[in-house]
């Protein structure tokens, strides 16, 4: 069977990359990129397929490891820069990796895996070019990359995306969302989830253009300042984002930003008015990582004429909603949102039983609550029933509560998404202590902090002698919130 290819342009002199103001071509790239080749290669030789974890915090050196990666056919293993030790050595061992790219600022955490690990410095990617510097092909039938995603079960679940997953979402994503030949996206999402990695890949696919700051974290008035300027097109946020950008906002922004793509969660109807009182063209999405992003893309006309919609799907993909006994939904009727087509992941790596679950009869059972219109367009109730959303950040409480249980005063744990002004949502906790043992939750916290990444560790935590259950002993999670508001209550 012929392999199925698709072609990039490498020898271009366009910029691919900008970074606070400095432009790397296409070209330059590709010479970044076969130098990694060799620096990479020098260290491990490696075969097709071999999965490798990287871990740059520095953006330019990402991109050039991926696409040295992409070239020599290894599987990319984004990893987030902010998990502790052991997510980050659980991760890279359910991954098989056989190597760890690192830098000086991850190298010690690197070591913490246990993985054989190779610091790269920039000047690496400038030696002689290697013998894959003639690289400009995507095989569609080749794995890509394994993102971890959030998963119910506590443990995160690594997705599988194809070459032709990628591919098939950015030519998706260009019909939806029109293309511009000088099109110049901003990327202030982090590269190893998958909404900045998408960023990049699709620019590479376009051949446009994707401008990123060199700082690691999201600075309000940096980034109001770019959208002031005349630089940029496109800029893909979080409604956290949105709304911070909107309250620091000083001037108008450069009225040749044409899209304004806003997911991760649903954005609140207090920020779409806002939004719509200034006229800016907001694109909802609806996407998953096992989508390789996009599923659903309402236009900004669509979303201010029908609020709440995130549109209809992409031209590669379906979606459909069924009821409890899984039989179609009518319209108008919520019930669990089902995905296929091609940008659907090929399944989730070292977890049959997660992959038999998720994906049936060809269809991505989402887990997330939705329904379609008598138009076809698609409305998300509720993503994945107790998912926290905190900053752009998924979370599940599952993940959490492990945690929290192995703190030896702890019994049991109920962990859910309370409301913050600054971040959508912040992690919160009922904590059921064992009988006869004593726990303060700045002691609870403090454990957490060693155990779990910044921004999952619980801000508020209710101490209880018992957690409501039903008469089986299951814990009654809605109850357990109404303890947790009437313990904050007494306290205050």
């Amino acid at each position: 069977m012929r392999e199925c290819k698709h072609r990039l342009n490498l020898d271009s002199d366009l910029t691919f990359i900008n970074l606070d103001g400095s432009e790397f071509t296409f070209r330059a790239m590709n010479r970044l990129a076969s130098g990694g080749c060799g620096a990479i290669l020098s260290h491990l030789p490696l075969a097709p397929g071999d999965k490798v974890g990287i871990l740059l915090p520095d953006k330019l050196l990402f991109v050039a490891a991926l696409l040295a990666l992409m070239r020599l056919r290894a599987v990319s293993v984004p990893l987030n820069t902010r998990l502790t030790a052991a997510e980050l050595r659980w991760q890279v061992k359910n991954a098989d990796c056989r190597l760890l790219i690192c830098q000086a600022e991850t190298k010690m955490l690197a070591a913490e895996t246990s993985r054989d690990a190779l610091e790269l410095q920039p000047k690496r990617f400038l030696d002689a070019a290697s013998r894959h510097n003639d690289y400009g092909w995507m095989n569609l039938d080749d794995d890509f990359a394994i993102i971890h995603t959030s998963g119910t079960s506590g443990r995160p679940k690594a997705a599988v995306l194809t070459y032709g997953n990628v591919f098939q979402s950015a030519r998706a994503s260009a019909k939806m969302l029109g293309h511009l030949e000088n099109e110049r996206w901003l990327c202030v999402l982090p590269l190893y989830h998958i909404g900045g990695l998408s960023i990049i890949l699709r620019s590479l696919i376009y051949g446009t253009a994707v401008h990123i700051s060199s700082e690691s974290f999201f600075n309000v008035d940096a980034v109001n300042r770019k959208l002031s300027s005349p630089g940029y097109s496109m800029v893909s946020l979080v409604p956290t984002m949105l709304q911070r950008l909107l309250d620091a906002k000083k001037r108008p922004w450069n009225p040749r930003l044409r899209l304004i793509l806003l997911g991760g969660e649903a954005p609140s109807p207090e920020l779409l008015a806002r939004c719509a009182a200034q006229d800016l063209p907001v694109a909802t999405t609806y996407g998953l990582t096992e989508t390789a992003s996009q599923v659903a893309t309402a236009t900004p006309e669509l979303v201010y004429r029908k609020r709440g919609t995130v549109g209809k799907p992409l031209s590669c993909t379906q979606a459909r909603v069924i009821d409890d006994r899984g039989d179609e939904a009518a319209p108008m009727v919520a019930g669990e949102v089902l995905v296929k087509g091609d940008t659907v992941m090929r399944g989730y790596y070292n977890d049959p039983a997660a992959t038999a679950l998720a994906l049936r009869d060809g269809w991505l059972h989402t887990g997330d609550i939705g329904y379609l219109d008598e138009d076809g367009d698609l409305f998300i109730l509720q993503r994945r029933e107790d998912l926290i959303v905190s900053g752009g950040e998924n979370i599940y409480p599952a993940e959490v509560e492990d945690v929290l249980r192995q703190h030896p005063a702890v019994a049991e744990a109920v962990v859910f998404g309370a409301p913050d002004a600054s971040w959508g949502q912040a992690v919160a906790a009922v904590v059921e202590l064992r009988a006869g043992r004593s726990a303060s939750t700045d002691d609870i916290i403090a454990f957490s902090r060693m155990r779990l990444a910044g921004y999952k560790i619980p801000r508020q935590i209710a101490l209880v002698a018992s957690l409501p259950r039903t008469a089986s002993g299951k814990i009654q999670r809605r109850e357990a919130r109404r303890v947790f508001d009437e313990a904050l209550s007494r306290d205050q």
